[in-house]
């Protein structure tokens, strides 16, 4: 038998919980008695715990009377995990994960394992929104940015909620092999492998400054007339730079090349024409600006892993 404790907290996200749990509970369906799961639930408060949606979770014990170590012990994610530090916990988890064969977080709950100094030096990932918050926060981590879940070593991360039935999935398989992992799967009416990764979710565009300067006039313009040819040099033009010093500038103020922002853009105009209407690929692509469907279809590939055929049936 295999134990698995999850870790509860005020404000966690209740399907951050719910979701991985169920693929063990479903995969005890499929394994001999011995092979079970032994799934528990470890709360930082004595009582219930009140999940962001309202609703409470009575966890099975304290982390006080919890075992010492277990084969995979997960931290959910939620507002209580990326908005409070929860200091009896941060110290109860750098006690116990390194007792622990494995342990791992569901979205947010990335920001819990690094505050307790747990994620230096490995690989991670979290939600799609929350992916540069946790960049700048614990620069001794590679954030990935698109990767459903990721394994380094004894640590398993996942992305925004649902993501953690895909990591606890991929537990199961390597557990007990592919074909249990694929009749819960089935069970759960989930894929075992998704098209595409994080991107497709998240926007490619930065966000205009709110403040007028030379750069937020170009990048607005460029919004306003995306189906119109935009060089460097154009765009310098427009804010009344050198090409060169333009360019620098709007790096520095944007966190992105101009072309970046460009390409960004009209991959998110193209996105929300796919989701919002039934528009031809063709006039998709011209309204965007990407000219044709042949350079819009390679562009989704590269940045979303997704045709925009393959987007379009997701999302609309």
């Amino acid at each position: 038998m295999k134990t698995v404790a999850m870790v509860l907290f005020p404000d966690f996200l209740l399907l951050d919980m719910a979701g991985p749990m169920e693929v063990f509970s479903i995969a005890n369906r499929y394994l001999k008695p011995d092979d079970h799961y032994v799934l528990t639930t470890l709360g930082t408060e004595p009582g219930p715990l009140r999940a962001s949606n309202g609703v409470s979770v009575h966890a099975d014990l304290h982390i006080d009377q919890a075992c010492d170590g277990y084969d995979l012990l997960l931290v959910p994610g939620g507002p209580g995990a990326y908005n409070e530090r929860h200091p009896p916990l941060l110290d109860w988890l750098r006690h116990n994960a390194s007792r622990s064969k494995a342990y791992g977080s569901i979205c947010t709950g990335a920001f819990v394992l690094g505050h307790a100094g747990l994620i230096d030096g490995y690989r991670v990932t979290t939600h799609w929104h929350y992916i540069e918050r946790l960049i700048k926060a614990f620069p001794n981590t590679t954030v990935e940015t698109d990767l459903i879940y990721v394994q380094d070593r004894n640590l398993i991360t996942s992305g925004g909620v649902t993501a953690g039935i895909d990591l606890a999935l991929s537990v199961v398989a390597e557990d007990h092999g592919k074909k249990v992992a694929q009749d819960v799967a089935k069970v759960l009416l989930v894929v075992m492998k998704r098209q595409g990764g994080q991107a497709q979710f998240s926007p490619l565009m930065a966000t205009v400054a709110p403040q007028e300067t030379a750069i937020t006039r170009v990048q607005n313009h460029v919004l306003e007339h995306l189906d119109e040819s935009f060089s460097i040099e154009r765009m310098a033009g427009l804010a009344n730079m050198s090409a060169r010093h333009f360019a620098r500038v709007f790096a520095r103020e944007v966190g992105m090349t101009p072309m970046e922002f460009l390409q960004g853009a009209r991959i998110d105009c193209a996105r929300a024409l796919l989701e919002t209407s039934e528009l031809p690929l063709k006039t998709v692509a011209f309204k965007s600006g990407f000219g044709s469907v042949r350079h819009m279809r390679f562009l989704f590939g590269e940045k979303l892993g997704l045709t925009p055929t393959q987007y379009r049936e997701q999302f609309s």
